[in-house]
């Protein structure tokens, strides 16, 4: 089976059975990253660009050294210092770069549906890495990834995904590609994060942690934006560390061996207390590993329609 489709633009999109594709076919190239040479010639005469006009630091490395271990050339371009400055549209842009023989273009923007919007101008493929609030379909994969390996299963488990839901384009993705795999979905937070109406996707919301925990199998904990305190979504950092932060008393509720998932970077203290993000059942640096392997079987598998 092929992926038989030339974008990653989402993972609502994508079929139970992709997924699956997509998954099996990262498993062997975690390997290559254990080798004292990490490199396979998979993508030899490629190239993959970086279009990041967002700053990501973990997302665009982890693309880049997906690209340089599948021995793919790699450009990182910088929308700061280049012609989008000068006015230069992102169709225009893609497609100048599209015109040196570019082969994957991973972007991030902060427009939701930019990355669709760029897959219906270009020929090379395109692969969403986080458009405005929409999607983050990899960093969904390299989670459902991470469960499966350390659970050996995705059906039937019970996911808690707890913190800012409505503003975050990790849990948007995490919940379609949870659901499409069997999983149960409990969202919790406070009401100003939960997106309305979110129950009809067929997930579970509370507003009272306590109550979703037990039972649950995997807790994804969403970073709290900062940014967003002035905005007044909850009174302090400090009673929301209380109400949603995940401590070792919390994790004893769920009566279960919990596996603990961050899409980082951690505000430690405030999403999950230090002893919980340093035990044996935090997933954390696993999910960062995994996220070269997932990135390296998705663009093996967009490279064999090319």
């Amino acid at each position: 089976m092929s992926l038989k489709r030339k974008d990653l633009l989402s993972i609502a999109s994508l079929s139970a059975e992709e997924i699956s594709l997509i998954l099996e076919t990262s498993d062997p190239f975690k390997e290559v990253s254990g080798r004292e040479i990490k490199k396979v010639p998979a993508l030899r005469g490629k190239t993959v660009v970086n279009l990041f006009f967002e700053p990501s630091t973990r997302t665009r490395t982890s693309f880049e050294l997906a690209a340089k271990r599948l021995s793919a050339d790699v450009i990182n371009f910088s929308p700061s210092s280049s012609s989008v400055v000068k006015g230069e549209t992102l169709i225009d842009t893609a497609r100048n770069i599209e015109s040196m023989q570019a082969d994957i273009i991973v972007l991030r923007h902060s427009s939701s549906g930019a990355a669709e919007a760029l897959a219906k101008h270009v020929h090379s493929s395109v692969i969403n890495a986080g458009d405005g609030w929409h999607e983050h379909p990899t960093q969904a994969l390299l989670d459902l990834f991470t469960i499966k390996e350390k659970k050996g299963r995705l059906a039937g488990l019970t996911v808690a995904i707890v913190g800012d839901v409505a503003h975050s384009r990790v849990a948007r993705s995490d919940i379609h590609g949870l659901l499409k795999m069997g999983a149960e979905v409990r969202l919790v937070g406070p009401p100003t994060m939960i997106p309305p109406f979110i129950e009809r996707m067929g997930v579970k919301v509370f507003s009272n942690f306590d109550k979703a925990l037990p039972g649950v199998d995997v807790v994804i904990m969403l970073r709290l934006q900062l940014e967003r305190q002035g905005r007044s979504l909850f009174p302090s950092i400090r009673e929301y560390a209380n109400l949603y932060g995940l401590t070792s008393e919390r994790v004893q509720r769920t009566e279960t061996d919990l596996l603990v998932m961050h899409p980082g970077p951690i505000n430690r203290g405030v999403e999950i207390s230090h002893e919980v993000a340093d035990s044996a059942q935090a997933a954390i640096l696993a999910q960062v590993s995994n996220g070269v392997a997932v990135r390296m079987g998705l663009m093996y598998l967009l490279s064999q329609l090319q």
